[in-house]
């Protein structure tokens, strides 16, 4: 079968670059070229994107010239499965089509995802299903249902993550090829002949398309190219696991198909969480995080072709699985993927790290919401003045913000009333009032401030003043609600002003005096 395997790898690759350059020539005769119209596309000038159509006839020209030797060697036809090639191979043409049809004319994603869900279908009533999933339901046969469910759903995924990483020359192409070869080992520890032939024939017509591919790029993948890989894995990956249905053989195409899967994850994550749709394309996928570092066009696909190669060196190292050997790898993807995406600065990532550090912080966030409840239900049966000043300096003590400065402004016939023991103070700040917590500076000249205004505008539509809170500039993040003071707080305020001043005027102006009156009430 060493013969088989290596007649196949150099056929594949040597009319794959035959076939890549004519198709690149006649693509760029024909018009049928990728012009660079929108800020994501990274190529200056046009160039075609048929070069899947290379990667498919060298594919089946391989695939027809085994099964023609099936037919005359019983040695190489015992162990080739017709049924199963025709099986992946039919619907794989159609996804095929498919993405020829969007290098040329282009079509909507949901139409996309209805033929490639159609060709998964083919698969799974071919045979390819995925009838259990050992890591979360154990060795359970699944409904066919849900097993055609997740058969589509594992063709979907795997078939666009490498749609979705093709944006840089020979990204997508390279990485595929690393998976191919994970497959094709796996295949051929197992014994597996016809996957054998099938994942080392995909192999050489990659490498040979790649001649072509890689940077600077004579013509692109294609969703012709794209696709058809993609789909092609995900079959062979079903076709596999069938054949050894424990977690260690799940594992090995999922680790080995790591590149395009963690892109694809980390794309529709970052798009729910800034509320975008999850098929609009944008410049933050992994390769243009890494070109906004300063790296060059080739330094990012050699670089990605580093993490291909460890994804794909950590998928084999479980072919020799031991008790602890699925955990180990597990936590090493997790550590290294963890650590990359900090250093890509993904702004997404950090909102969600806020928010649940946040979430820590909750309790003392209750404390300080609570403190400006009470305050505002307090300033609605205010008596006085005074009170009120007493109000809002137990409100500020207990939360967030350094100081506040209450400026008041008076109707005609208004005073501010004083207590006697604070009389001087309050008189020689005028129509305000300012606290300070303890152990702040008096004064914040020359400091970096927050400073947050309230206009204090009352139910009646009397302006009251104006309540300035400030807080001094800290890494710590404000631990309030501040929709709490600027709701429902100011008005409370601003009445409770409205009130009690409005009290004072009556209890302390006096009439202007007459000295007739002041002599009956002397006598």
């Amino acid at each position: 079968m060493t013969g088989v395997f290596l007649g196949t790898f150099v056929l594949a690759l040597l009319s794959a670059f035959v076939l890549t350059r004519y198709v690149r020539d006649f693509a760029t005769a024909h018009g049928w070229v990728a012009v660079p119209t929108q800020e994501r596309h990274l190529h200056s000038s046009p160039l075609p994107r048929l070069g899947g159509v290379a990667i498919f006839f060298s594919f089946s020209l391989c695939m027809g010239m085994a099964a023609i030797w099936a037919l005359y060697s019983p040695r190489v036809h015992s162990a080739f499965s017709l049924k199963t090639l025709l099986t992946i191979l039919l619907p794989a043409s159609l996804v095929f089509l498919l993405g020829v049809y969007d290098d040329i004319r282009g079509v909507g994603p949901y139409f996309k995802f209805s033929v490639q869900g159609v060709a998964a279908t083919m698969l799974y009533m071919g045979g390819l299903k995925i009838v259990n999933i050992p890591v979360l339901f154990g060795d359970i046969k699944l409904p066919w249902i849900v097993g055609w469910a997740f058969t589509v759903l594992w063709v979907l995924a795997i078939t666009n993550a490498f749609n979705l990483i093709d944006g840089l020359d020979g990204l997508a192409a390279g990485s595929a090829l690393f998976s191919t070869l994970v497959a094709f080992v796996v295949a051929l520890l197992g014994g597996y002949s016809l996957v054998t032939v099938m994942t080392i024939a995909l192999a050489g017509a990659i490498l040979g398309f790649l001649r072509f591919n890689f940077n600077p790029a004579t013509i692109f993948l294609g969703d012709s190219g794209s696709l058809f890989i993609g789909f092609v894995l995900s079959a062979l990956a079903i076709q596999g696991a069938q054949k050894a249905p424990t977690i260690v053989a799940v594992a090995i195409p999922v680790v080995s198909f790591g590149l395009p899967i963690l892109e694809t994850s980390l794309s529709i994550v970052r798009r729910l969480i800034s509320g975008r749709p999850v098929f609009t394309a944008d410049r933050e996928h992994i390769h243009h995080k890494l070109l906004q570092h300063g790296m060059t066009h080739r330094q990012v696909v050699i670089l990605l072709y580093g993490v291909s190669a460890v994804f794909a060196m950590l998928s084999l190292f479980l072919l020799w699985p031991t008790g602890s050997s699925l955990g180990l790898v597990l936590a090493v993807l997790g550590i290294g993927i963890w650590i990359g995406v900090q250093h890509l600065g993904y702004l997404e990532f950090g909102e969600l790290a806020r928010v649940a550090h946040r979430t820590f912080d909750q309790p003392q966030i209750f404390v300080n919401n609570l403190a400006i409840r009470r305050a505002t239900e307090e300033l609605k049966v205010a008596r006085d003045y005074d009170q009120v000043r007493r109000i809002l300096t137990a409100a500020f003590d207990s939360n967030d913000f350094d100081s506040f400065e209450l400026k008041l402004e008076l109707l005609p016939g208004e005073v501010v009333p004083f207590e006697t023991s604070d009389s001087s103070a309050a008189r020689r700040a005028g129509n305000s009032f300012r606290w300070t917590k303890a152990g702040t500076p008096k004064t914040f000249e020359g400091s970096a401030v927050w400073n947050l205004a309230l206009n204090l505008m009352s139910s009646a539509n009397r302006r009251r003043g104006m309540l300035t809170v400030q807080r001094l500039y800290c890494s710590r993040d404000l631990q309030i609600d501040i929709n709490l003071l600027t709701s429902a707080f100011p008005t409370a305020l601003a009445d409770a002003l409205d009130r009690t001043l409005a009290h004072s005027a009556q209890v302390i102006a006096l009439p202007e005096q007459d000295t007739s009156l002041i002599a009956a009430q002397a006598g």
